[in-house]
C-alpha cells in the first residue's frame, strides 16, 4: 500500500487519456543538516509518487550532485550550471534527465569547494527553470528539492525566497547539530512565510 501525502491527490491519473487529477504543480523541499539523509528520503519519495502515477520532477540542490544518483541506477548526471552556459532559448528536454523509474531529475550544482559561492548554483538553476518555462503549469504535478544543510546562506534558502519551496519538511536525527540546523531552517521558514512557504512537516531518521 502506498503511503499518503498531504494536498496530493490519491486519485490515479488516466493512463488510457493521458489525464491528472491534480490542479496545480506542488513543490516539496527537503532541508536537514549534511549528512542526514536528505537525498535518500526525497529521492524514495520522488520514486514513490513516480510509481503512484505522478509526473516528478526532483531537483538536487547540492554542489556534490549526488541527490538523484539512486534515481539513477548509480550515474552521476552534469550539473545544470555546468552544462547551461545562457538561457537564451534554453528547453526543458536541455534541463531534464528521465529515470528508469520516471522520474525527470535535475541537479543544479556548484563551484569547486573553496571557489565562490555554493548556493549560487541555486539561483543560477531557478534562472535556467525560469527561461525554460521547466515549471509551468501541467508539466509536472510535484517537484522535489533537496536541499543541502541549513539555510544560512541566502543561496540555499533561495526555494524559500522565492516561495517555489511550498511546502518544507525538515530531516532530523536525535544529534544536537541536526536538532540546531532544523531550528534555523524552521526560522527560515516562518521567515518567509508571507512567500506561501510554510512547514509540512518533520521527518526523524533515527
Amino acid at each position: 500500500m502506498l503511503p499518503r501525502f498531504p494536498g496530493i491527490s490519491e486519485e490515479v491519473p488516466n493512463e488510457g487519456k493521458g489525464t491528472h487529477t491534480m490542479a496545480a504543480l506542488r513543490q516539496i523541499a527537503f532541508y536537514g543538516k549534511g549528512g542526514i539523509g536528505k537525498s535518500t528520503s526525497s529521492s524514495n519519495i520522488s520514486a514513490t509518487l513516480a510509481a503512484m502515477g505522478r509526473r516528478v520532477l526532483h531537483v538536487g540542490c547540492d554542489p556534490k550532485h549526488d541527490s538523484t544518483v539512486s534515481l539513477l541506477h548509480g550515474e552521476l548526471i552534469t550539473p545544470i550550471v555546468d552544462r547551461i552556459k545562457t538561457i537564451q532559448g534554453v528547453r526543458p528536454e536541455d534541463i531534464v534527465r528521465r529515470s528508469p523509474l520516471g522520474v525527470d531529475c535535475v541537479e543544479a550544482g556548484g563551484p569547486e569547494a573553496g571557489v565562490g559561492c555554493g548556493g549560487r548554483g541555486i539561483t543560477r538553476m531557478l534562472e535556467i527553470f525560469g527561461a525554460a518555462k521547466l515549471l509551468a503549469p501541467g508539466r509536472y504535478d510535484v517537484a522535489v528539492y533537496d536541499v543541502l544543510g541549513d539555510v544560512v546562506c541566502g543561496g540555499f534558502a533561495a526555494p524559500l525566497r522565492t516561495g517555489i519551496g511550498e511546502k518544507v519538511i525538515i530531516v532530523v536525527s536525535e544529534e544536537v547539530m541536526a536538532l540546531y540546523a532544523a531550528n534555523n531552517i524552521a526560522r527560515a521558514v516562518v521567515h518567509y512565510a508571507e512567500n506561501g512557504v510554510h512547514l509540512a512537516g518533520i521527518l526523524v531518521n533515527a
